[in-house]
């Protein structure tokens, strides 16, 4: 094992309990044979799962429980190697967060200035990590959406233009789709694109084969079913704490085909990494706000409150 001069405690973002948030300073777990210890660089802040859980309004998930240390969307550097991994230390990595706290909970533990995980479970970069590469996740879960269970569906509508709702209009272009997006905020309708935003209303009376919700709103849903051509599929790609509910009789006159789009897999984080790398999608543009993780509670305020936040990103690099 490659050791260095460590106390094996990291800082890290602690949500104690529904809306409270604060920096602590946490012990690591030890180094096991096939791990990686990481200095994490940046992480980024989900205002989809993050926001429910500091609201407490997460439903019941696996790994769910106070106190715990949020984000999954973490980019490093290697300062330690267990005896049994091939990465080197130095090298730059993404990391879809970690579960080395001990007793505190890591859902989904990538908010933290140092992490212990399986070598297995980064993704190594072919450059020093810079703030754009904590998006692979997200665009990992818009490649979800086309995932090879799904192959065949071809998104003509995307409802949202945050972060999540760019990167699917991104991936459909690299796909030869042209689809349209509808975005109820003005903020996020302004801007040039390579493809057509609008108003929801704008597009009353035309009619699409497949759906893509990317806002999360399910009260929108009866809206969406509205828009929808006979035997069309509606995918729900947000994260969701209501029932979903809809009004039965157009959804049968229409035999609307509905699916959910869940949590990217390996192949898909494979596969956007790759177009990463190769400069065929681009994270540009989504990051608008980047703050040091000392300031962690503002960050987060500004991630859940500001509707001209696309992407809030935390810098740990002062923690180093």
């Amino acid at each position: 094992m490659n050791n260095i001069n460590s106390d094996q405690k990291g800082i890290a973002v602690l949500i104690e309990k529904p809306g409270s948030i604060s920096l602590n300073e946490l012990e690591i777990d030890e180094l096991a044979d096939e791990d990686l210890m990481i200095d994490v660089e940046f992480s980024g802040i989900s205002t989809g799962t993050e926001r429910l859980l500091f609201e407490g309004r997460m439903p019941n998930f696996p790994g769910m429980g106070y106190p715990l240390v949020p984000g999954y969307e973490s980019v490093g550097k290697v300062i330690a190697t267990g005896s049994e991994v091939a990465t080197k230390i130095g090298e730059s990595v993404f990391v879809p967060g970690a579960q080395c706290f001990g007793k505190v909970r890591g859902l989904f533990g990538g908010a933290c200035s140092k992490i212990v995980v399986p070598d297995s479970r980064v993704t190594k970069l072919k450059k020093p990590s810079c703030p754009e590469d904590t998006l692979l996740a997200l665009a990992a879960t818009a490649h979800h959406v086309f995932s090879a269970e799904s192959k065949d569906s071809a998104p003509d509508l995307i409802v949202g233009h945050g972060a999540l709702g760019r990167l699917l209009a991104r991936i459909s272009l690299i796909k030869g789709l042209n689809p349209i997006v509808i975005e109820k905020s003005s903020h996020r309708r302004s801007g040039n694109f390579d493809y057509e935003v609008c108003k929801p209303e704008e597009v009353d009376g035309k009619k699409f084969s497949c759906v893509v919700d990317a806002s999360g709103d399910i009260s929108q849903l009866d809206f969406f079913v509205s828009l929808m051509a006979k035997r069309g599929e509606l995918v729900l790609a947000g994260f969701y704490d209501q029932k979903i509910s809809f009004a039965f009789v157009p959804t049968f006159m229409k035999e609307i085909n509905f699916r959910v789009s869940a949590q990217w897999q390996p192949e898909d984080l494979r596969v956007v990494s790759q177009w990463y790398l190769e400069e065929i999608l681009s994270l540009d543009n989504l990051i608008t706000h980047q703050l040091s993780a000392e300031g962690a509670r503002h960050a987060y305020e500004t991630a859940f409150n500001n509707p001209s936040c696309l992407k809030m990103i935390l810098d740990w690099k002062e923690f180093h």
